[in-house]
């Protein structure tokens, strides 16, 4: 029983590990950017669906910025400079 703790604990470490390397990629809203060119950059960019894309563009517009996407620092990074790029303000937290 006791190496059945240990496994379970070993499993919840690994797991709180993971949460710690995953970020999160925001972006911001502004009163230039267009939805459609927003939605655009997330289809392209982030590889969301149409519908996917409407959402986030829809929540970065209400919420005044919104987390398009999570995972590890060095994919969003190339996504945020990606985004940036095209003139949407992007963060990563």
């Amino acid at each position: 029983m006791n190496f059945s703790f240990q496994t379970d604990r070993q499993q919840q470490i690994e797991l709180e590990e993971e949460i710690a390397l995953e970020h999160k990629l925001i972006l911001h809203n502004d009163n230039f950017n267009t939805f459609e060119w927003v939605i655009e950059t997330l289809v392209d960019v982030c590889k969301h669906n149409l519908v996917q894309a409407e959402q986030c563009s829809l929540l970065i517009h209400n919420k005044g910025k919104y987390a398009v996407q999570h995972g590890p620092f060095e994919m969003l990074k190339q996504m945020k400079d990606e985004i940036t790029e095209r003139g949407i303000n992007a963060t990563i937290e």
